[in-house]
Formats: C-alpha cells, sequence, structure tokens
C-alpha cells in the first residue's frame, strides 16, 4: 500500500479517536449539568493564557536548548534561535500529521546549519527516550501526592486493558502482545539480512546508525548536567502551566500543586493518544480530577480550555517561525558575507 495512503489512513483514524472522544465526553454530561459546563467557560479567568503563553513557550526554549547540547559530541553547534524555530514548526506539524514534526524539524536544521539528518534522528531518540523517563517520574511524583487517586485509576486503567470479562487476567492478551512484538523483531532481522542489497534497506541502516549516533552521544555529552537542568526544567514547566490553567475556571481554582501534578500525568496520554490530544487530552484531565470530587463537566470544561491554550501557543508561534526561519537565516549569511569579503 501507498506510504502515503498508509499515513493518512493512520492519521483520520487517529483524528477520528479524538472526534469520538469529544463526542463521548460531552455525551457523558448529564442534562442538568449543562448549565454548569457552560457557566465554567463562560466565568473563566481567559487572562491567564498570557502566564500560560509566558510558561509554555519558555519550555519551548529550554526544549531548544536541550537538543542542541545533544548535537554538540558530534560536533554540530546550531544557533538557538534555529533550534526553536524548527522546534515549534515540528509541534505545528505534528498537529496535522502524528510524528510528522520529528521528521521535518530535523529536516528543516539539516537544511539551515548543515546539519546530517540522519543523526539528528539520533537526538529525538534520545530526547523521546528522556521524555518518557521524565513522564515516568511525573506518575511517581503522582502517585507519592495522590495514591488514593491516582494508585486507584491507573490500576482501573491496566485491568481493563489486560483483564478478561471474568475480572481475571487474560494470559492470551499479554501473550498475543508479547507474541506480536517478538515477530516484528525477528520479521526485521531477516529482513535486514536477506534483503540488505536493497536501496530501501541500505537507507534504513543509515539511519539506524544516525540514531545510534545520536543515542551514544548522550554518554558523550560534556554538559551532562545542563541537560539534567533542561529536562528537570521542560517537566516542572508543564507542572506549572497546568496548575496556572487549574486557576483558570472556578470549580478548579482551589487545587494545588498535588493535583496539577495528576492531572499532567493522564492529560499527557491523550497528548500521545490523538493528534495534538483532541478530545483525549481533556478527557483525561477530567476524568483524573473526577477522583478529586471535581464534577466531570467542570472537569473537562477546564481540559478544554488547557488544551485550546496550548493547541493556540502551538500554532501562533509555530506559523510566525515559519515566517521568520527564513528570513532570519536570509539576514544572517548576508551578516556572514559582509563580515567575510
Amino acid at each position: 500500500m501507498n506510504k502515503k495512503l498508509v499515513s493518512l489512513l493512520q492519521y483520520l483514524f487517529f483524528l477520528g479517536l479524538g472526534i469520538f472522544l469529544v463526542w463521548w465526553s460531552l455525551h457523558q454530561i448529564p442534562g442538568e449539568k449543562w448549565g454548569e459546563f457552560r457557566r465554567s467557560l463562560e466565568t473563566a479567568r481567559y487572562w491567564l493564557i498570557i502566564p500560560v503563553f509566558l510558561i509554555l513557550s519558555l519550555s519551548h526554549v529550554a526544549r531548544a536548548l536541550r537538543w542542541r547540547i545533544l548535537m554538540q559530541p558530534m560536533g554540530y553547534h546550531p544557533s538557538l534561535l534555529n533550534t526553536f524555530f524548527a522546534v515549534m514548526i515540528g509541534y505545528l506539524a505534528n498537529l496535522a500529521v502524528p510524528r510528522l514534526g520529528e521528521v521535518l524539524k530535523c529536516t528543516l536544521l539539516a537544511r539551515y546549519e548543515k546539519v546530517p539528518a540522519e543523526k539528528l534522528v539520533g537526538t529525538i531518540v534520545a530526547e523521546r527516550a528522556f521524555d518518557v523517563i521524565s513522564l515516568g517520574i511525573v506518575f511517581l511524583l503522582a502517585l507519592i501526592f495522590q495514591y488514593d487517586v491516582v494508585g486507584e485509576y491507573a490500576n482501573q486503567l491496566f485491568r481493563q486493558l489486560f483483564e478478561n470479562k471474568a475480572g481475571q487476567f487474560s494470559l492470551t492478551k499479554i501473550g498475543i502482545v508479547l507474541g506480536v512484538i517478538l515477530v516484528l523483531v525477528i520479521a526485521v532481522k531477516i529482513w535486514f539480512n536477506q534483503f540488505s542489497h536493497l536501496k530501501v534497506v541500505m537507507v534504513a541502516k543509515k539511519i539506524l546508525k544516525g540514531i545510534w549516533e545520536g543515542l551514544s552521544s548522550i554518554r558523550k555529552l560534556k554538559q551532562k548536567g545542563f541537560f539534567i537542568f533542561y529536562s528537570v526544567l521542560i517537566w516542572s514547566l508543564y507542572i506549572g502551566g497546568t496548575w496556572v490553567g487549574l486557576l483558570a475556571t472556578q470549580g478548579t481554582s482551589h487545587l494545588g500543586l498535588p493535583h496539577a501534578v495528576s492531572a499532567l500525568a493522564f492529560a499527557s496520554i491523550g497528548m500521545i493518544v490523538t493528534p495534538g490530544g483532541i478530545g483525549a487530552y481533556a478527557y483525561f484531565l477530567a476524568k483524573v480530577l473526577e477522583r478529586n470530587d471535581i464534577p466531570f463537566e467542570i472537569g473537562f470544561a477546564n481540559g478544554t480550555l488547557q488544551w485550546f491554550a496550548q493547541f493556540g501557543i502551538v500554532v501562533l508561534v509555530g506559523f510566525v517561525s515559519m515566517g521568520l526561519l527564513p528570513f532570519y537565516n536570509k539576514h544572517r549569511h548576508h551578516e556572514s558575507r559582509k563580515s567575510h569579503p
């Protein structure tokens, strides 16, 4: 099947899932509670989008700074502005097609900074690996702060995934998951060994080599302390942005830092499940707040506002970055030619 068609079908599936979750969430609100849902939106403190904008924008700057550190062991030192523009354009592209942004930001930086794109792919993998670890730490903090709430919810989700209708763990489901993983590993190994002469396999090997270099660069980091600092800063700003977001609606304004940590932990799952977190972000945030005695309709209203704020920031800063990227580099190269006649 054509690769573009597969990507389109994949995108439509996850977009459809997001739209379904919006529809499903709205239908979870009882008819007599619609007034509270609308009132939460009407009385929201929309001016709080300003500090949220600043907090999340700073987190994107920190992400650009961290990405630059990963490139240093390979001998590349791109400018901060080009790196930041690439990060934001990547986020913007992810709203259209999931994971397209990861490829696009590597391509953009390769174009303007002459960094091999296949080596940048490795740094992206390394970044994602640290993000997974960071998200795990956020979940751990949520368990520490709100074990009775988060632990129960996580256990419920896990059981729904692996239990059968009788309420017992299904060895069949677990076996299927492990079997699929094993088959995929064997298939890739056979494909690489028997079809190594094909161009597509050679390209794949080149990309994997670049990925390995990117991952290996972590051990060679000269600024490990800064890398850890930026990682902590990124997720601290995410927590701070979520906390400020909870202040936006009357029914959630009394919630504190522990609630923000729990909300971020589960809402982050929504950002992974659907394109840009549409539907899923607000749904998961509302469900975890519901376990903190916040009515679903109020939690969903707050989650919807927080999602729109993040969506708006990515769209606004992403489009501005698209315009500034070529302009900045044109001016930059012009200044370079003036200084080196």
